[in-house]
């Protein structure tokens, strides 16, 4: 391999690594290393003289994350998947006899920053107190060939290449390396959706899989990717929703499903929004939105105290309190409360008046939905921080929701709000074929007017829909988003291991 456009650090540990291999040592081995302890467990459990014999006998492995010289010992620190422990290493304890190779060159002169190792011997306490390993045996067992940025501090602030996003993004795996609380994140997350399949698993629910490759994308309003189905010679779609696949199943018997789904939508990009996320969404046979603004209320308290022990969650300057009862206003008293302006009943060139009146700028090719859409997003949605189910939304921003049972013009639907974003987006599901038709043709009507997040119309679901869809209520949690919130975390990318970038040259 050319080293001209290695660092001198890179061009050195290449130059180590050869060396490793003269003295007949694999800088890569394939064999099974025994590990029978990790640094948490040893430093939760350790007691000194108490139990000092369960500690007799311990093998670790993992990221030598710094070392401190002291000639024929050194003190270092091992980095496994639970969190740091400190190693002693004397030479004479790794090296018993005659031959010092395997420390003096080895470890003291071979090994870095970043190297992979395997230690075993007994735990201890240090003089200072620090919960210690007193190595015996020492293996290398990955060679590192690039070094993991270095901590710096400038005016009293610390800073390396970690907490450039460009480089947290796109090299995760040294961010997560090199920065414990990222990786505490994504323990954060992984706990959110287990607590929340354990919720509806306890509720009889059934996880299912739906296809991500979809003939026609369904479900949502919003813009897809297109590719091509080589096989079929026809367009297929990334799924923007799993929503009518997932009705399908309520037609065919099921009572209640639910699935984590990967969506895609060729949309923008900011800190709430990714072009591929994860959803939760789930349906409930004979059940209706105000059964599941309770039983939200309910999953959103059981995360909050798997997560953080109660239910008041700091969120930037904000705390959150996820005890219920949420606050429940409809989509045009919110809009009222927050700009005097009562639009119930107005149809579409008076909405854009109020647009005018309020300096929100809007294309010509959106209907009466999307403008009261952008009238909350502008002037309302923003103020909800607290948990607020905002309800009952006109007929036109819902092409899939049931008409509101007491309330001419709306549809039984709820968004939770949560520091001024959408979290969740529920219904009673419009069960009804002939009006879910009429519901798509008007779709059909606004992508002819140039809406390119218009809904398609999907024959073969309304042919379910023919055969009779019990009474169901359904929702979607947008679970990037909802952990962002539980987790303290400013921006989406946060939270996702890997983000949307643009493509790097190499």
């Amino acid at each position: 391999m050319s080293t001209t456009h290695l660092s001198e650090q890179e061009i050195i540990r290449r130059e180590k690594l050869e060396e490793l291999k003269k003295l007949g040592i694999d800088p890569y081995p394939a064999a099974l290393y025994p590990v029978n302890a990790h640094a948490a467990a040893i430093k939760a459990a350790y007691k000194g003289e108490e139990n000092k014999a369960d500690f007799a006998d311990v093998c670790l492995a993992g990221r030598i994350m710094s070392v401190r010289d002291m000639g024929k010992a050194n003190f270092a620190v091992l980095q496994d998947a639970s969190g740091r422990i400190q190693l002693y290493i004397k030479q004479d304890d790794i090296c018993p006899g005659e031959d010092k190779t395997l420390y003096q060159q080895v470890w003291k002169k071979l090994t870095d920053i970043g190297d992979v190792i395997g230690v075993k011997g007994y735990v201890f306490t240090t003089k200072t107190g620090e919960t210690s390993v007193h190595v015996k045996e020492f293996t290398l067992l990955t060679k590192s060939l690039k070094p993991l940025p270095s901590v710096k501090e400038k005016d009293g602030e610390a800073f390396d290449e970690v907490t450039d996003p460009e480089f947290k993004y796109r090299q995760r795996y040294v961010d997560l390396t090199v920065n414990p609380d990222v990786r505490e994140v994504f323990v954060k997350r992984s706990k959110m959706i287990n607590t929340i399949r354990e919720f509806l698993n306890e509720k009889g629910a059934l996880e299912v899989d739906t296809p991500v490759l979809q003939a026609i994308p369904g479900g949502a309003a919003a813009r897809p990717f297109v590719t091509h189905h080589n096989a079929l010679d026809v367009p297929f779609y990334l799924r923007i929703a799993n929503e009518l696949y997932l009705k399908r199943l309520i037609v065919g018997g099921f009572d209640w499903v639910y699935e984590f789904s990967r969506n895609f939508r060729n949309e923008g990009m900011d800190r709430t929004h990714n072009p591929e996320f994860t959803v939760l969404e789930w349906y409930t046979a004979y059940k209706d939105y105000f059964w599941m603004m309770e039983t939200t209320e309910q999953l959103m308290e059981r995360i909050a105290i798997a997560l953080h022990g109660t239910t008041d969650v700091i969120l930037g300057e904000n705390t959150i309190s996820y005890k219920a009862p949420f606050k429940r206003i409809s989509i045009i008293d919110a809009i009222k409360e927050n700009t005097g302006i009562d639009i119930t009943g107005m149809e579409e060139e008076a909405l854009r008046e109020v647009c005018k009146k309020l300096n929100i700028g809007v294309p010509n090719n959106i209907g009466k939905g999307k403008l009261i859409d952008e009238i909350f997003g502008a002037t309302s949605e923003h103020k909800y921080i607290q948990p607020t189910f905002i309800t009952d939304y006109p007929v036109e921003m819902s092409p899939l929701t049931k008409k509101h049972r007491s309330k001419p013009g709306l549809v039984e639907r709820f968004e939770l709000m949560v520091n001024g974003k959408e979290v969740a987006n529920a219904y009673s599901e419009l069960n009804d074929p002939i009006e879910q038709r009429e519901r798509f043709e008007e779709q059909a009507r606004l992508m002819q007017r140039g809406d390119d997040e218009a809904m398609y119309i999907d024959h073969d679901f309304l042919r379910a829909l023919e055969y009779g869809m019990p009474p169901t209520s359904g929702i979607g949690i947008g679970i990037d988003r909802l952990c962002m919130f539980m987790t303290n975390q400013v921006s989406i990318q946060d939270v996702l291991f890997f983000p949307q970038m643009r493509p790097e040259s190499f």
